[in-house]
């Protein structure tokens, strides 16, 4: 019998290494010295491949066994990516959960999810202590600090063992678990979401095709995880001063900093990160000239930040809005060039938010609005062209199943003939004649009014969030009523009630929000925790409704 093809996702870096070994692998803001000049660290791939290879020793020494579920709770460090990668090599499985979604929520992940490793912060290992039922699956403890203080186990350090002999990658097949990562939780409870080893290579294939990525590069990572993508396409990952948990706090005079100081060519992270950068630099009049792209998720991205990253870049680089989740990444892009050139005008004309042209590989199909499951697959299900549905998508990138929660998976999925399946986005949208797609919106965020029509909030808002002094707005359902909820601009001076008639003549040249006819005014949009830009719109609904 044929021992089974190495996929191990911990493979590619071991690659990297043979390859590139005195290339920087992950670069870390250590320090700063007296004079406020940042200390960098940093680790080539040879010796985060040999750092790898001493945690991967130390966690077996520990302990740690193929298939164990390992909760990463770790902050950024010049650490983390080898660690992640010792897990994989193990053959175990990290799990990482956003700990910025509350306590409730996050123990609430941690007691269903059962881990049988704990790597962890102090702080982390004192929590297991305090809320035992919800950590009881815990058998292995390793702590990311200087000792194990009251709780046991073994520290991070304490666990590399040194050797002459590679630590041999464990044999995984493409279908093989790899990881279980979280969604946000922004539109209902954060759900595991099972990555196999083959859906992580064809990630990170079809991102380094898609944005032209080369090995050399140079990434400025504001979400860690998007660096363990970066790495294994060969680009040296710069982890920014910043906390990840809080995107919108992230610091413009910190982020150019670091993209200066190590030439960083590319970037990812949240729309609140870049519209900080943005202001900033506008104001500044500063430029990035190594930069060549810059990916923005998590939320759409407003017209005015392609414009002013247009101004700011320079050689042609340009924004790029990957579409996608958790649950299936990448699914469609379009960069700044299409928007300011085309698609922006007709977002402005209330058609929805273009996400672009359909990734390469991917399948698109358009199925009628319901909340209902739908167990099997029949090409009835789809809409006529053009017309605004939900969305659903099969792919290699496709993940199969919300891990141990089946009627979220049934509520996701809908299975065809040989074990093929459709994965039911949860977004609503159309295709023009192009074939990109325009996001409309939510499902659970559409309005459905008195009168019986059906209308979606994303066209609506494009329309309104043109006024000058509004900085973005949110469509609610109040009692079968469309109500449109908005934060101005921080400078906006100009009365409520003269913005409230200015919006009314707005709404009422667009035969899509003439409907709209009731305003309210608020002072910050509760946002998901993840990206700090995904707007709670249930939240501003219950809101909206409690007002006289």
């Amino acid at each position: 019998m044929n021992a089974p093809r190495i996929t191990n996702i911990a493979a590619l870096m071991e690659q990297r290494a043979a390859e590139t070994p005195y290339q920087r692998a992950v670069v870390f803001p250590e320090s700063r010295d007296a004079n406020g000049n940042v200390c960098w660290t940093h680790l080539s791939f040879a010796q985060l491949n040999a750092l790898t290879d001493e945690y991967a020793r130390g966690f077996v020494a520990a302990g740690m066994r193929s298939g164990d579920r390992v909760s990463l709770l770790v902050k950024p460090c010049l650490e983390f990516i080898p660690l992640v990668f010792a897990v994989f090599k193990v053959g175990a499985l990290p799990v990482l959960i956003d700990p910025g979604m509350g306590l409730k929520g996050f123990l609430s992940c941690i007691g269903r999810i059962k881990p049988r490793v704990l790597i962890g912060e102090p702080m982390a290992q004192a929590l297991r202590l305090v809320f035992r039922k919800a950590f009881g699956s815990v058998e292995v403890t390793i702590t990311n600090g200087k000792s194990t203080m009251f709780w046991g186990g073994v520290t991070l350090e304490g666990c590399r063992v040194a050797s002459d002999t590679p630590f041999p990658t464990a044999p995984v097949k493409p279908e093989d678990e790899a990881a279980i990562l979280f969604t946000s939780g922004s539109t209902g409870p954060a759900k595991g979401v099972t990555y196999t080893h083959g859906i992580f290579s064809t990630q990170t294939h079809l991102i380094q095709q898609t944005y032209g990525i080369k090995a050399g590069e140079v990434d400025l990572a504001c979400f860690p995880l998007f660096g363990l993508f970066s790495m294994a396409m060969g680009m040296t990952v710069v982890i920014p001063d910043m906390d990840p948990t809080k995107p919108a706090q992230a610091d413009p005079v910190k982020l150019i900093e670091a993209i200066e100081a190590n030439g960083c060519t590319s970037a990812f992270g949240s729309p609140a990160i870049w519209k900080n950068m943005a202001l900033h630099a506008r104001e500044h009049g500063l430029k990035l000239p190594s930069m060549k792209r810059i990916l923005m998720a998590g939320a759409p991205v407003p017209v005015w930040m392609h414009e002013a990253f247009q101004e700011i870049f320079e050689n042609n680089a340009q924004l790029h809005t990957p579409y996608g989740a958790t649950e299936s990444l990448p699914v469609a892009s379009i960069g700044s060039h299409e928007v300011l050139t085309d698609t922006a005008r007709r977002t402005r004309a209330g058609e929805g938010t273009c996400v672009g042209h359909p990734v390469a590989g991917i399948e698109i199909a358009i199925i009628g609005i319901t909340d209902a499951v739908i167990e099997r697959w029949s090409d009835d299900l789809q809409v006529s062209p053009g017309e605004v549905g939900e969305l659903c998508v099969r792919g290699a990138q496709v993940t199969p199943e919300y891990k141990d929660l089946p009627e979220h998976t049934a509520k996701a999925k809908i299975y065809g003939s040989n074990g093929a399946f459709w994965h039911r986005m949860g977004d609503l949208a159309y295709q023009d004649d192009q074939g990109r797609l325009w996001f409309c919106g939510r499902k659970s965020h559409r309005v459905q009014l008195s009168c019986g029509s059906l209308v979606f909030p994303v066209p609506c808002e494009g329309v309104f969030n043109e006024h000058p002094e509004v900085y973005r707005t949110a469509m609610v359902g109040v009692n079968g009523e469309a109500v449109l909820v908005v934060e101005l601009e921080p400078t906006a001076s100009t009365p409520q009630e003269t913005i409230i008639e200015e919006l009314l003549k707005i709404g009422a040249s667009n035969p899509k929000t003439v409907h709209i006819q009731r305003f309210l005014f608020h002072a910050g949009f509760p946002v998901d925790v993840r990206h700090n830009a995904k707007i709670r719109r249930l939240d501003l609904a219950e809101w909206a409704g409690n007002q006289a």
